[in-house]
């Protein structure tokens, strides 16, 4: 919380976000206001939902110092930027960017809102740096009187999922952070005002496509679909590389690649990695400014699945998606400061020293676990328990009330 503390201009809000912070670190089964504020011993929520909703803080430069610290853990001069998106299912119709649409999450159409991140992925470790709410356009973008109801800022417009990729790109090289890759699923590859802006840029990518991409040969002479194009690769030219370790050990693909440049200086290719027992293939796209070996593109293109263990680590172990607040403040402050609390477990993972080769390293949940059996455990009085039991079915109970007096009046 040092790192952050002067962002808080007052003494009352700076010591909530350190005891938000814990609480989204701890054991606790729901990190809401309701039980993060019991945990801290608090009478009621309402110090922990104005920390979230009026405090006077930024959450940007609080996101931005957490940005640096992780650089300074983690930062490597070839590390990998991966962008994708997420999504935190919700009920009704008022949460800021909420719509009935598709979320990987739920693997179907369902009422959400959708999020687009960006990690830092290097050998030591792998870390959200940045996040951005996606605003559907016909449903929010075009209904003034709904953005103001969320606080949404004046200054803020329709962007696509990549356009916000790449404004998350630009903020990291406006911050000098080091890296020389970026990828991403089909979403993003799809774009070509992303893939001209990294090369511009001077920032290598493999972004996946989908099988229907034509892609040049021939001196760019010629556009073949990129699923033929795997039909006729020969079987002697796959090659067999993992593209990094997984739960089951290295995750071992066949691989192929293509050269799709149309000027000899150009480094340019269509990587496909092929499911060795399925047959199962996947395209990306690559662009590099200097040549690379195969696999360099290999190991990028498996960087890929960092981001979704992230989110999934996050949701798991800090609550990302606890949250139940529906203003646009109120989320980015609330996924702020669960950024903040993953940090602090991935900073602990990376600074662990090498143990006995007989005992895997450290786990992000094992870390969790010991971090609140040595450091934040809460002893509370029962009379405090008690108090929050009768708080908690009060309010339930005039939410009740008042649910009902609503349904009579209509």
């Amino acid at each position: 919380m040092t790192r952050v503390a002067g962002r808080f201009v007052r003494a009352e809000p700076r010591a909530t976000a350190g005891q938000f912070v814990e609480g989204l670190l701890s054991e606790a089964e729901r990190k809401t206001c309701w039980s993060l504020a019991e945990r801290a011993g608090h009478g009621d929520p309402q110090a922990m939902q104005r920390l979230l909703r009026t405090a006077v803080w930024d959450a940007d430069a609080v996101r931005d110092d957490v940005r640096s610290w992780l650089i300074e853990q983690l930062g490597h001069p070839d590390a990998v930027l991966v962008t994708d998106e997420t999504g935190f299912l919700k009920k009704g119709v008022c949460s800021v960017g909420v719509q009935r649409q598709y979320t990987g999450t739920a693997g179907r159409i369902e009422n959400s809102q959708v999020a687009v991140f960006l990690a830092y992925v290097t050998p030591a470790g792998r870390a959200m740096i940045d996040r951005r709410l996606y605003l559907p356009e016909t449903t929010w973008c075009d209904q003034p009187d709904r953005l103001a109801a969320a606080g949404v800022p004046d200054d803020v417009e329709f962007a696509t999922k990549p356009a916000l990729a790449r404004q998350m790109i630009a903020a990291a090289l406006e911050a000098g952070i080091p890296f020389a890759w970026v990828t991403g699923d089909e979403v993003y590859g799809a774009d070509p005002a992303l893939r001209d802006n990294l090369e511009h840029r001077g920032i290598g990518y493999v972004l996946a496509v989908g099988c229907d991409r034509r892609v040049a040969v021939n001196d760019g002479r010629t556009l073949i679909r990129v699923d033929d194009l795997a039909e006729r690769i020969p079987t002697a030219e796959w090659q067999l590389h993992s593209c990094g370790p997984g739960a089951k050990g290295p995750r071992e693909y066949l691989w192929a690649w293509i050269t799709t440049a149309t000027r000899p200086d150009e480094h340019r290719w269509l990587l496909i990695r092929r499911n060795r027992t399925t047959g199962e293939l996947a395209f990306y796209l690559c662009w590099s400014p200097r040549p690379v070996p195969l696999h360099t593109l290999v190991t990028v293109a498996g960087s890929r699945w960092s981001i979704e263990e992230l989110f999934q680590t996050g949701k798991g172990q800090v609550g990302l998606d606890h949250y139940q607040v529906r203003g646009w403040t109120g989320w980015h402050r609330f996924i702020t400061l669960a950024m903040l609390a993953l940090a602090v477990l991935t900073t602990l993972a990376a600074q662990q020293p090498d143990t006995d080769p007989e005992i895997i390293a450290l786990t992000i949940a094992e870390i969790r676990r010991l971090l609140n059996a040595f450091v934040l455990t809460a002893s509370l009085p029962p009379e405090h328990t008690l108090h929050w039991s009768i708080w908690r079915r009060t309010s339930q109970a005039r939410a009740r009330r008042s649910h009902y007096q609503h349904r009579q009046a209509k």
